[in-house]
């Protein structure tokens, strides 16, 4: 019995109130120059990862031409055992060239994906801190025991006079 009226208490003296970090990072202009720089860099990789595209479609359609000028040139009968074996060769080695590049430039987008994902991470760190810092002194300073994310969509409803967002944004703005 006397379990209860403690939880009620612990319960009735916690202050919750909640943030919603997407607009905080939309707004804040230290988060929009990383956007930048993280939007420049993918820009750069996607153009190398296109020309990678382009030369790997320009040497499958090379191939495939001179797959089909084989396959005319058998079928006609031209070609002696010697240059048979000679378009056979150098189609299995443009094969294998066709693949080895087609497995590089997977490998490359994975690579890409990686340092991508690891730079934003680097870059945002700084600005997360800081907002974390302001979200803190702004709890303390209003008395908050709690503040969740509500971008973090662990906040299913909160009362807007709990949203402390807009005090932290005034405050980074500072």
């Amino acid at each position: 019995m006397l379990i209860i009226p403690a939880l009620n208490l612990v319960y009735s003296q916690t202050k919750i109130a909640y943030v919603d970090s997407d607009i905080i990072i939309k707004q804040l202009p230290e988060a929009q120059e990383v956007q930048k720089k993280l939007e420049e860099m993918q820009k750069q990789y996607l153009d190398t990862v296109n020309t990678k595209e382009s030369d790997l479609k320009t040497k499958a359609d090379d191939f495939k031409t001179q797959y089909a000028d084989a396959q005319k040139q058998l079928e006609a009968g031209t070609l002696n055992q010697d240059q048979i074996k000679e378009l056979e060769s150098k189609l299995g080695e443009m094969q294998v060239e066709i693949q080895k590049q087609e497995s590089d430039l997977y490998d490359y987008k994975q690579q890409v994906q990686q340092i991508l994902v690891s730079t934003q991470g680097d870059l945002f760190k700084p600005v997360k801190d800081k907002i974390i810092k302001i979200i803190g002194e702004v709890a303390k300073e209003l008395k908050y025991n709690l503040v969740l994310d509500k971008a973090g969509e662990s906040v299913l409803y909160g009362d807007k006079e709990m949203d402390i967002t807009f005090k932290v944004l005034d405050r980074l703005n500072k």
